[in-house]
């Protein structure tokens, strides 16, 4: 691991900041780390409004697609929502038709086959369209590059609104409206919004035209918040407004479909971690395992017993896509291990069984094991499909862009894609793609980073800092969970490991003899000598809560220690 400690920022912004708020230095060193400089900006930060969302009209094209679907609605037009089989377009298509069903009986929806159709719009989409007699389609999280698709939905006499937050390539598809904030000709103000945050604007649009304001649009807030959890977008200026009323949602009253999934958990308090590992891995096995359609069903049901049957259904693809991911990582992990003829700057793998709804999450794993831009293939009908993940700093998108020679389709962002290619360029592909990273590709970002935001001492970790660090939750890219160093510290010589396999490290630290915290190291049991016979170490960690047999206790969660 590399330790780096963000740089110290400027002492008179601090002190300015420490004044203001009338908090301690440690506190406004991290305001100000985060770009928070003022009272006012504090004061958005700790107090996130609705009336902090922009105006949904800013958005280039919004003002076409509300004419278009409003012309839609009063026409008795059939509206197709369609989205992708992620959670992020799973939770955008039921947003989107929940709202619109509220305004019409004839809107439907659409999620493509993970394994038939593969990502994004299909001619087999657009076909089943025409068939029913629709001629508006609304596509959210995907379309940005479906040029070909939206002209030959145009032939058939059906428009388009493309709601998406990919990158657009060149030429935008001649849809009746696209919104992507990310179009260069796009000014709307914040560039990160996910998939499903692209349809809560045109929801949010569409209202203001009947009177309505964004608090009586609350109730879609649990998907938005679900969406940019699980597409790990940052959680920064909206989409910090968005996660922060989301998670009060989800904490006091979910969606039925969402409340079902809660309630299999023992948990009095959801955080945007717990939306990370308990809501989205649940609504995502439904399109790796069996059908996007599934988690669409769910999250738009209002039938509680109904919708206890749909999530008792979804665990069940859960348990599934777990032992799937399990034995492929393996599996992968073998391989790679038997081709370690060389030193590489990349680990590319395939197996033409591996089940093509878990290899992103297998690709993750990888990335976890070996640290380098990663791609993990399947045989997908005639072609091979891959996922890709990167490492922090570089750029997979960019990658792949450069060899796309021999690529038939890809998309997706900076740390995670997905492509497909034919099999026989496979091996090119391959080549390629480890030299382009091996020429772009700085040294030191194939070694897993910490960054600190600053030293700490022990005694300064006490009740009301835990108390001002819950209030910079929502945490995430842009966001993150303070991480902090100490030195000269010692075990009180009662550390040991603990859990499966002594996986884990507990240790009792002190700091000059004085100030004794708790702190537990997941995956740090092979660091119990570092510890060991009071040597003195050091420690990056989070501060976080113990609660054990109804008494809380601060505690250091350990992300790594090394010798002082």
């Amino acid at each position: 691991m590399r330790w780096t400690l963000k740089p110290k920022p400027e002492i008179a912004k601090v002190k300015h900041l420490q004044e203001a708020l009338q908090v301690e230095e440690i506190v406004a060193t991290l305001l100000v780390q985060r770009g928070i400089e003022t009272f006012e900006e504090a004061k958005l930060f700790f107090r996130p409004s609705l009336d902090d969302l922009h105006d949904p009209f800013l958005m280039k094209d919004m003002d076409l697609a509300v004419t278009r679907i409003e012309k839609a609605l009063s026409s008795n037009e059939r509206i197709l929502v369609y989205g992708d089989y992620d959670v992020d377009g799973t939770t955008s298509v039921a947003l989107m038709s929940s709202y619109l069903k509220t305004r019409s009986s004839d809107i439907a929806t659409y999620i493509p086959d993970r394994y038939e159709e593969g990502y994004g719009v299909s001619f087999q989409g657009i076909d089943y369209a025409h068939d029913n007699e629709f001629t508006l389609i609304i596509a959210l999280d995907c379309g940005i590059k479906a040029l070909d698709k939206v002209a030959y939905a145009k032939e058939k006499g059906i428009d388009f609104i493309i709601c998406d937050h990919h990158r657009p390539g060149e030429t935008i598809p001649e849809a009746a409206a696209v919104l992507d904030p990310k179009r260069h000709d796009c000014e709307y103000p914040y560039k990160e919004l996910c998939g499903c945050g692209v349809g809560f604007k045109l929801i949010q649009a569409l209202a203001s035209k009947q009177g309505k304001k964004v608090e009586d649009l609350t109730e879609y807030l649990d998907l938005v918040a679900t969406a940019i959890a699980a597409d790990i977008v940052p959680i920064t200026g909206e989409n910090r407004v968005l996660a922060y009323f989301g998670l009060q949602v989800i904490n006091e009253a979910p969606r039925t479909g969402i409340k079902t999934i809660l309630q299999q958990v023992k948990k009095d308090t959801f955080t945007i971690t717990d939306v990370v590992f308990i809501i989205a891995p649940r609504i995502n096995a439904a399109g790796r395992m069996k059908h996007g359609n599934h988690a669409v069903t769910l999250l738009t049901e209002t039938d509680y017993n109904l919708a206890a049957e749909y999530a008792s259904e979804i665990e069940t693809f859960n348990t599934d896509r777990r032992e799937a991911d399990k034995r492929i990582t393996e599996e992968a992990l073998k391989q790679i291990e038997e081709q370690k003829e060389q030193e590489r700057f990349t680990t590319v793998v395939y197996d033409k069984n591996w089940h093509k709804g878990v290899i992103g999450i297998v690709a993750s794993r990888l990335t976890e094991t070996y640290y380098r831009p990663t791609l993990v293939f399947t045989k997908s009908g005639d072609k091979l499909a891959a996922s890709a993940r990167s490492v922090s700093g570089f750029d997979v998108y960019n990658a792949l862009e450069a060899c796309s020679e021999h690529i038939e389709q890809f998309g997706g962002h900076k740390y995670a894609a997905g492509l497909t290619l034919k099999e026989e360029n496979y091996q090119a592909f391959k080549d390629k793609f480890e030299e382009v990273v091996k020429a772009t590709i700085d040294n030191h970002l194939l070694t897993p980073e910490i960054k600190v935001d600053t030293q700490l001492e022990l005694h300064q970790i006490d009740n009301k800092l835990m108390r001002i660090m819950r209030q910079f939750a929502p945490f995430g890219p842009g966001n993150m969970t303070p991480i902090f160093m100490s030195e000269h510290l010692h075990d009180t010589g009662y550390g040991k490991c603990v859990g499966e396999d002594d996986k884990h490290l507990k240790i009792t630290a002190t700091q000059g003899g004085n100030n004794k915290i708790g702190g537990i190291g997941f995956g740090l049991g092979n660091k119990l000598s570092l510890i060991r016979d009071r040597k003195p170490f050091k420690a990056v960690y989070s501060i976080d809560e113990n609660h054990w047999n109804g008494s809380v206790s601060l505690q250091l969660k350990l992300r790594d220690i090394k010798p002082d």
